[in-house]
C-alpha cells in the first residue's frame, strides 16, 4: 500500500473509533482568499452592525455555533429547516431556546450576491461567532480558520446525549468533551463563555427551591445569590423569565465568569461542576486572570470549530442555509 492510502486508512479507523475527526489541519486561514476575497470583512461589518443594535447577540451566536459543533460537526446542520414531518436539530429540546439564525441568513445572502455558491454557511457561523464578540473593541479574539463545507443532515433525534446539559456533573461534562477531542482545559475555558448571555430560570431552579426534592437548596450555592435569584424567579419560575448569567459583568466579553466561579456563584449546576475536579478547579483559578482567559478561549474555539468538519469535495456549499440544494 502506497504510504498516503495508509495514513488515509490510519484516519479512517481513529475516527471511526473516537467517533469525531478534528479536522482543523484540513482548514486553512484565507481560504476564500480568491475566490471570495471580501468574506471576512462583509460578515464583520454585517456582524458589528447588527451586535450595536442588539447587546445580547454575541452570547446568541457563540452558543448557535457551539451546539452546531457538537451535533455531527461543524457543518451547518443546527441551521436546517424541518422538511415536512422530519424534525432537525432545531427542532430538539435543548435547541428550542436558540437565535441567532435569522443574522447568519443575512450575511449569507449578502455573500451570495457577492460571491455566489462560493462561502459555506457552516464557516458563516464560525466567523460571525468570533465577530460578534470581538465587538466593540474591534479586535478579533482568535483565527478562524476556513474551508468547511456544509452537511445535508439534520436529525433532530442526534441532539440529546451530545449537547452539554446544565443538569451535567462533572464526569458526564468530561466524557461529552473528550469524546469530541476536547480536554479538560478546554471545558473550562469554553465555559467562559457563560460571562455573557441570560439564562431561562426553569434551568437553574430546581437549585434555589427542590434541589434533593425536599424543598431546599443546593448548599454549593452562594446563600446571597440564592436570594437574589429567587427574587428574579418567583417558585415556580416562568419559563420566560431570564436572568444574567454573569450579574456582574453580562455585557462585557471577559475573565469575570471565573471570579464569580469562585465565590460559588456559578448559575448552572455545569457550572459548579468545574470546582468538583483538582485539573478543573485548577484552570478555573488560572482563567481569572484576563488575558489568560481570552488566550485560552481562542484556542478552545478553534480547536472547537475543526470538530467533524467537512472538506474538499464532502458535504456542499448551500444557497440558502435553511436548506440542502
Amino acid at each position: 500500500m502506497r504510504p498516503s492510502f495508509v495514513s488515509m486508512l490510519l484516519t479512517l479507523v481513529v475516527c471511526t473509533v473516537v467517533g469525531v475527526c478534528n479536522g482543523q489541519d484540513q482548514l486553512r486561514m484565507k481560504f476564500y482568499h480568491k475566490s471570495c476575497p471580501s468574506v471576512e470583512t462583509i460578515v464583520r461589518d454585517i456582524t458589528w452592525s447588527k451586535v450595536a443594535a442588539s447587546s445580547i447577540l454575541p452570547a446568541k451566536l457563540l452558543r448557535l455555533h457551539f451546539h452546531d459543533c457538537f451535533v455531527r460537526g461543524c457543518d451547518a446542520s443546527i441551521l436546517l429547516d424541518r422538511v415536512g414531518t422530519d424534525q432537525t436539530e432545531k427542532d430538539a429540546r435543548p435547541n428550542l431556546s436558540l437565535s441567532g439564525y435569522d443574522e447568519i441568513n443575512d450575511i449569507k445572502s449578502k455573500l451570495e450576491q457577492a460571491c455566489p455558491g462560493v462561502v459555506s454557511c457552516a464557516d458563516i457561523l464560525a466567523l460571525a461567532a468570533r465577530d460578534a464578540v470581538s465587538f466593540p473593541s474591534r479586535t478579533p479574539l482568535w483565527d478562524v480558520l476556513t474551508g468547511r463545507r456544509d452537511g445535508n443532515v439534520s436529525l433532530a433525534s442526534e441532539v440529546n446525549g451530545n449537547i452539554p446539559s446544565p443538569f451535567s456533573d462533572f464526569s458526564t461534562l468530561k466524557q461529552l468533551f473528550v469524546k469530541k477531542g476536547l480536554n479538560v482545559n478546554d471545558l473550562v475555558a469554553l465555559s467562559g463563555a457563560h460571562t455573557i448571555g441570560f439564562a431561562h430560570c426553569g434551568t437553574f431552579s430546581r437549585r434555589l427551591y427542590n434541589f434533593t426534592g425536599k424543598g431546599d437548596a443546593d448548599p454549593s450555592l452562594n446563600a446571597t445569590y440564592i436570594e437574589s435569584l429567587k427574587a428574579q424567579c418567583p417558585n415556580p419560575a416562568n419559563a420566560q423569565t431570564t436572568v444574567e448569567m454573569d450579574p456582574q459583568s453580562s455585557g462585557s466579553f471577559d475573565s469575570s465568569y471565573f471570579n464569580i466561579l469562585v465565590q460559588n456563584k456559578g448559575l448552572f449546576q455545569s457550572d459548579a461542576a468545574l470546582l468538583t475536579d483538582k485539573a478543573s478547579s485548577k484552570t478555573v483559578q488560572q482563567l481569572r486572570k484576563p488575558r489568560a482567559f481570552l488566550d485560552e478561549f481562542g484556542k478552545s474555539m478553534k480547536k472547537m470549530a475543526a470538530i467533524g468538519v467537512l472538506t474538499g469535495k464532502a458535504g456542499e456549499i448551500r444557497k440558502q442555509c435553511g436548506v440542502v440544494n
